[in-house]
């Protein structure tokens, strides 16, 4: 008898279980929210193994989150015939993903980094701490942990509800309010319709976040707290000048083993772009890496084309502007950088 009454628990136990997943993924769904994933070190790894394809079939993208934003992964294989390998890190510096594609010998193939000024001449410590663990999590994986990652995507493109960053009770914890108190300082929240990440690791803003007036303000608002919060000056002097020699002598031995390094200043306006221009006048800090690189580099303010974009929160491409400056991107690659899309229409 006890053994039935402990069958029958377990079942009714199951079967509780079950119907509330399907009520809480249906309304996930019935909200509009779509699939996303966790844009962790296990993924990121992923896309950091496939950078040994052929020149002539990926590009390589390094960065921070504009290039998330502004590179529309299926508008670029769509018009290129490559694939598109995004290595860019929300809020991070790329320079340790561009040593460390540097010392790896074995690639050969087309980079392009996003200079986001603010995040590339940093001198913080934690704008390098996630990048680096990054790295070694590639460098160390091991093969359960290969085969973990197969079994989670296959998961995860099927449920919405297991976006740990929102829907887990960590994150139910982190969304609470929370007054800040002398030597703490809450987390910052970003509203979940502010970026969804796909399995290539592009961020895309979803519609609520572009007519929402409040959640554009919750971002900005954001952007305007880090931007109080950062005393760190802009880098001049000997640290620029260390910047200037350390990104030199990686994009040397890339190009050195047939690679090609290509700069990109990507969108911003408002608020962001009006500090920015204050802050890193284009004349000490854009022009100076590439005339000391001696790499190509395209600004968005040299092409009408792409020079004129309105970001929501000042910062990112909304997704049909993604869509045009990656139309317009891989034309100015073709016309004024001489770059080659062999096998262009073919994926």
């Amino acid at each position: 008898m006890r053994e039935k009454f402990f069958l029958k628990a377990g079942l009714l136990t199951l079967s509780l279980l079950l119907a509330f997943i399907i009520c809480w993924e249906w309304y996930l769904r019935s909200k509009g929210i779509p699939i996303s994933y966790d844009d962790g070190p296990v993924l990121w790894s992923n896309k950091r193994a496939r950078v040994y394809e052929p020149s002539d079939r990926a590009t390589v993208f390094i960065g921070a989150s504009r290039n998330k934003y502004d590179i529309d992964i299926p508008t670029w294989e769509k018009l290129t015939g490559e694939e598109v390998i995004q290595l860019a890190m929300e809020g991070e510096s790329p320079l340790p993903i561009l040593d460390d594609l540097a010392s790896d010998k074995n690639f050969k193939g087309k980079l392009v980094v996003d200079v986001t000024e603010g995040l590339f001449f940093t001198t913080s410590p934690y704008s390098t701490t996630n990048p680096k663990k990054n790295i070694e999590h590639y460098k160390k994986q091991t093969p359960t942990e290969k085969f973990s990652f197969q079994l989670n995507h296959g998961l995860e493109s099927q449920f919405v509800f297991l976006d740990k960053d929102y829907f887990s009770l960590t994150a139910f914890l982190n969304g609470l309010q929370v007054k800040n108190r002398p030597g703490i300082f809450k987390e910052r929240f970003f509203p979940l319709e502010f970026g969804r990440v796909s399995f290539g690791r592009q961020d895309i803003m979803m519609d609520k976040f572009l007519t929402d007036t409040n959640l554009q303000k919750m971002v900005t608002g954001n952007w305007l707290f880090f931007g109080s919060m950062n005393k760190e000056p802009p880098a001049t002097g000997h640290v620029l000048d260390s910047f200037l020699v350390s990104v030199k002598n990686d994009c040397d031995r890339i190009k050195a083993r047939g690679g090609q390094v290509l700069f990109v200043r990507t969108p911003s306006s408002g608020w962001y772009w009006e500090g920015e221009q204050k802050a890193f006048p284009r004349q000490k800090y854009w022009d100076q890496i590439l005339s000391f690189t001696k790499c190509p580099g395209i600004h968005f303010k040299d092409y009408p084309a792409i020079d004129h974009f309105i970001c929501p929160e000042w910062s990112h491409l909304r997704p049909a502007d993604a869509v045009v400056f990656t139309e317009n991107l891989v034309q100015i690659l073709e016309k004024d950088k001489s770059w080659k899309f062999p096998h262009k229409n073919l994926l």
